[in-house]
C-alpha cells in the first residue's frame, strides 16, 4: 500500500468524480483507477461502486477512506513535527469558524502568528455541522464554533452575552436595560433563521412571550451591521462582536434582561490524538489569550459610556 493510493482515494470521495479527482491530483483518470484498483486488490476488499459512471463507496470502502483520512493526517503531523524541531513551526492552519464567532478571531490568530511567524493561517466561515465534518474528515485542524458535540475536544473562549443595539434616540435609547419582549416591536436587524444565533434568540424572545419579525435578515454580521448606521434600525447582537464591529455612531448598547451568559463559544479540535502540531500550537496560544475577559472588558467600556 502506497500514500499516494491513499491520496487519489480521498480525492475519488471528494470529487465523486474519477477525471475530476484524478485532475485534482494532476494525474490522467487511467493512473487513478489503476492505483485504486491495485489498493482493492492489496485489501482484498471492494472499495469502489463501479457503473457508467461513479456511484460512491462501498461499507468497506467507508473504513478505507477513514483510515486514509487518519493516515494522511498523521503523515502530515509528523512531517509538522519535524519541520519544527529543525526550522520552527511552519505550514498552514487550516481554522473554520462559525460566522458569529469570526469578529473574534484575530484575539487568537494574531498572538499565534507572532508566536509563530513562519507559520500561516487560513480561515473558513462554516456552519456547526460542516465544522464537525471537517474536523471529522482531517479538512481542518481547529475550529471555532459553537460546544455542543461533547466528541470533540475543546477549550471554552467566551460565553455570548446578548445585547439591544439600538438608536439613542430611539423608544429604548434611553434604558438601563430592556426585556426582550421590549426588544421584539422595535424594526429589527437580525441574522436569519439558518444561523444557530438566530435560533437562540429566537428562544429567547419566545421565553418572554414574544416574537421578532424584523424587517431585515442577513446570513453575515457585517451585512446586519451595514444596515445600522442613520438611526432606524435596532439589533441583538453578541457583545463578541464590538471587538471588530463597536458601536455605531448614534447607537446605544443596552443590557437584555435574562439569561447573564448565552451559549459557549470555544476552539475544538479533531479526533487525532495528540492534535497536529498547529493545532496544539494554537491551543497553547488560546489559554493565555484571556478572550473572556478581553471581551467582557469591552463591553464594559460601551456599557459605562466611555467610548460611543
Amino acid at each position: 500500500m502506497q500514500l499516494r493510493q491513499l491520496e487519489y482515494l480521498v480525492a475519488l470521495a471528494r470529487e465523486r468524480h474519477f477525471v475530476r479527482a484524478a485532475a485534482a491530483c494532476y494525474v490522467s483518470q487511467p493512473s487513478l483507477s489503476a492505483a485504486i484498483r491495485r489498493l482493492e486488490h492489496e485489501l482484498n476488499v471492494p472499495i469502489v461502486r463501479r457503473g457508467r459512471r461513479y456511484e460512491g463507496l462501498t461499507p468497506e470502502g467507508e473504513v478505507v477512506l477513514a483510515w486514509a483520512h487518519r493516515i494522511l493526517a498523521e503523515r502530515d503531523s509528523l512531517r509538522q513535527e519535524l519541520s519544527a524541531l529543525r526550522d520552527g513551526l511552519t505550514g498552514t492552519l487550516r481554522l473554520g469558524v462559525v460566522p458569529t464567532a469570526l469578529p473574534t478571531t484575530s484575539l487568537l490568530t494574531g498572538p499565534f502568528c507572532e508566536r509563530h511567524p513562519g507559520a500561516r493561517v487560513s480561515i473558513e466561515s462554516l456552519s456547526s455541522a460542516d465544522i464537525t465534518h471537517g474536523l471529522a474528515e482531517f479538512e481542518l485542524d481547529a475550529a471555532m464554533t459553537y460546544l455542543e458535540d461533547d466528541s470533540l475536544r475543546r477549550l471554552p473562549l467566551y460565553e455570548e452575552r446578548y445585547m439591544l443595539l439600538t438608536p439613542a434616540h430611539g423608544p429604548l435609547g434611553t434604558a438601563r436595560s430592556a426585556s426582550w419582549s421590549q426588544a421584539a416591536v422595535l424594526p429589527l436587524c437580525l441574522l436569519n433563521p439558518r444561523m444557530r444565533n438566530r435560533r437562540i434568540i429566537d428562544e429567547c424572545f419566545a421565553a418572554d412571550g414574544a416574537t421578532a419579525v424584523p424587517a431585515i435578515e442577513s446570513d453575515t454580521v457585517a451585512g446586519l451591521y451595514a444596515h445600522l448606521p442613520g438611526g432606524r434600525w435596532s439589533s441583538v447582537i453578541s457583545h463578541a462582536w464590538l471587538h471588530m464591529f463597536g458601536v455605531p455612531e448614534g447607537m446605544r448598547v443596552v443590557p437584555l434582561e435574562g439569561p447573564a451568559h448565552g451559549p459557549r463559544v470555544g476552539l475544538v479540535t479533531g479526533p487525532d490524538e495528540p492534535p497536529s502540531v498547529l493545532a496544539g500550537a494554537l491551543l497553547a496560544v488560546a489559554r493565555e489569550a484571556g478572550v473572556r475577559e478581553a471581551l467582557d472588558a469591552l463591553l464594559r467600556t460601551y456599557l459605562d459610556g466611555d467610548d460611543h
